[in-house]
């Protein structure tokens, strides 16, 4: 189901940044007892879900690594499911109710970081078992090919004329990195962000349609996401965010159009809270074999991600510092 929500949204200063039971998926024994050769067994039983809808940047994170997890025999019959509501807070609530559960992770990112207090969840990412960090990718401005804005000059010149006239389209709450780019691009080129009309899709499933039906000013979201739609023509990419352009998208980065902004949006993957030492030990080497595999890479090489793969008790230092530069940042926004 689409969610849709149009946010007249005030942001601060340009300088702020982001910043189971029996033999489950870690192949023990009905014992809990690690089974004899287990280390060199497929992980059996295990569950990736994605907490928005089929088509987005999780869903096609996840569906990349269940390949390559299947494909390289690391795990076997890996099963992805989408359970998408309330900017991936719903999923979010689901895998902190499922104590225990060796089994089942989630696909996540700082979308839900954001959503968890913009929804006002009850539920916390750092409630979770931080598993490891994947990818970050830089976020892209993006327009239908019918769109009268060709550069980013253009875009940015009737943006500043007539801010909240330009509806502004992302596939994620606010506080997510949908959000967070366009406001911080308003920002940096000089625009009242209180006058920004964002509107708020759930994932960039339900996206797409509105940036090919021309219902958008612009969209920002990340470019590996619509990567056949870029190629064919029917998305045009005005500038990407990161460092460096992004390969195989013929666009130029905001610092190249001299826009002073730098922008990454990052994903992983988590499991419910309280699991088994070995359940979270035989996690992390899956995904630490399948982040080495040729596979991987070319899934990297294919989305344009950037490999920032980190595990265990780095990426949980990381979630805890990007859950407190959220919340400092949506409570300064009044959003949190």
């Amino acid at each position: 189901m689409r969610q849709i929500r149009a946010l007249r949204i005030a942001a601060v200063a340009a300088g702020i940044a982001l910043m189971a039971t029996g033999c489950g998926a870690t192949g023990k024994s009905s014992t809990g007892t690690e089974s004899s050769g287990s280390a060199a067994k497929p992980v059996t039983g295990l569950q990736i879900m994605v907490p928005n809808t089929p088509g987005g940047g999780y869903d096609t994170t996840a569906r990349a690594a269940a390949k390559v997890l299947d494909d390289e025999k690391i795990s076997t019959n890996t099963e992805v499911f989408n359970l998408a509501g309330a900017g991936g807070t719903v999923g979010l609530a689901r895998v902190v109710n499922e104590k225990g559960n060796g089994d089942l992770t989630m696909l996540m990112g700082l979308g839900v970081v954001g959503a968890s207090y913009t929804n006002k969840s009850e539920s916390k990412l750092t409630e979770t078992t931080p598993l490891a960090r994947l990818i970050e990718e830089p976020g892209a401005i993006m327009v239908s090919k019918d769109s009268p804005y060709k550069t980013i000059d253009d875009l940015v010149k009737a943006w500043k004329a007539d801010p909240g006239s330009i509806a502004v389209g992302g596939g994620s709450s606010p506080g997510g990195p949908d959000h967070l780019l366009p406001m911080q691009l308003a920002g940096a080129v000089g625009i009242d962000a209180t006058k920004v009309n964002f509107v708020s899709y759930d994932g960039g499933g339900d996206l797409l349609p509105a940036i090919l039906g021309n219902k958008l000013g612009f969209a920002a979201s990340g470019a590996g996401e619509y990567l056949k739609q870029i190629e064919s023509g029917e998305v045009r990419v005005l500038a990407t965010s990161g460092e460096k352009r992004l390969e195989g998208v013929d666009a130029p980065t905001l610092k190249e159009s001299n826009i002073d902004l730098v922008f990454t949006n990052w994903r992983g993957i988590v499991a419910p809270p309280g699991i088994s030492d070995e359940d979270k030990s035989s996690l992390i080497a899956a995904l630490e074999k399948m982040h080495g595999t040729t596979g991987w890479k070319e899934a990297l090489n294919t989305h344009g991600w950037t490999d920032a793969f980190i595990t265990g008790d780095e990426f949980k230092s990381f979630l805890t510092e990007q859950d407190k530069r959220v919340a400092d940042v949506l409570t300064k926004l009044g959003l949190a």
